[in-house]
């Protein structure tokens, strides 16, 4: 593996390349990451580097993100087929019958979602901002796509708003149930839970903290309780367990692997850099709406 390192560096340096990390991603991928952070704080490294190349270790909506900040650079993905199930509940034809169902109302789309859904939305929101985007909203009612528990998570902390939920979902997160969250407290009393706001609400209902990645990093780190039990996909606990050395993570469901996200690998990224692929483009018109809808959500 040493020798793999060594020479993904030294492409790196010769393609003037960097490569971005979600926390999803395999603990040897996070490892060698210039960047690891969650879709937002990718978003917008992602929009501020200098680097001619892009190397983008996620899914295929955050290497979109970053092509739509970055028209000029090339963005390449290890792997192609790493997709997102929930980004492909919700499509252009089906948020116009939305639209068409609820004149009135804004469209409020998660990030996890394609640039042509995001080129037919007011504005972008990441689970660790959807509160803020949603309050900050100027009309009172508001179509949210295409998380259905994110949006009612939203809903819920914004009550003077009326929200027309999209059906769809993470099937990573649905693997979360009540009874297993239960079982694991009644072991580790101590333990506190951090619930991912994809999660479904019988999870966010009995957690201690409804957080995104970045937010849950934050919080284990400045609470003082040494035993945590995590509700995400299980890569997160690799940099957690990294940040934390002194504290326990205790996966919610040690099954909750997005097999999409584990498709990038050391070799793969090796490959991408050498053959220079799979490269990401976004159609310009697409880009430039959708692009609109990401920075009013930058600027929030």
């Amino acid at each position: 593996m040493h020798e793999l390192i060594e020479k993904i560096e030294e492409l790196k340096k010769k393609r003037d390349a960097v490569i971005l990390v979600h926390n999803y991603q395999l603990p040897e991928v996070q490892d060698i990451g210039d960047y690891v952070g969650d879709s937002l704080e990718l978003a917008r490294f992602s929009k501020n580097t200098q680097s001619k190349v892009i190397v983008f270790c996620g899914v295929h909506f955050m290497a979109e993100t970053a092509k739509i900040f970055n028209p000029d650079k090339k963005v390449l993905m290890p792997d192609i087929h790493a997709g997102c199930p929930m980004a492909n509940m919700i499509d252009p034809i089906r948020l116009i019958k939305e639209k068409e169902k609820h004149p009135e109302a804004g469209v409020i789309t998660y990030i996890n979602s394609t640039a042509e859904v995001k080129a037919l939305s007011d504005i972008c929101c990441t689970s660790a901002n959807g509160v803020k985007v949603a309050k900050k909203m100027e009309k009172d009612e508001i179509i949210f796509v295409p998380d259905k528990y994110l949006g009612s998570y939203v809903a819920r902390r914004v009550p003077e708003k009326k929200f027309y939920l999209y059906n769809g979902y993470c099937p990573t997160h649905m693997l979360f149930s009540r009874e297993e969250i239960l079982r694991l407290k009644g072991e580790f009393p101590d333990a506190l839970v951090l619930a991912h706001p994809e999660c479904r609400i019988e999870v966010q209902e009995i957690a201690d903290e409804i957080c995104s990645t970045s937010q849950m990093l934050t919080f284990a780190r400045n609470n003082p309780a040494k035993r945590f039990i995590i509700c995400t996909e299980i890569g997160l606990i690799h940099r957690l367990k990294k940040e934390n050395p002194e504290k326990e993570f205790i996966p919610g469901n040690p099954n909750a692997i997005c097999p999409n996200m584990k498709l990038n690998t050391l070799e793969k990224i090796l490959w991408s850099l050498e053959d220079m692929k799979y490269e990401i483009n976004v159609d310009e018109e697409v880009r430039i709406k959708a692009l609109k809808a990401i920075e009013r959500m930058m600027a929030i």
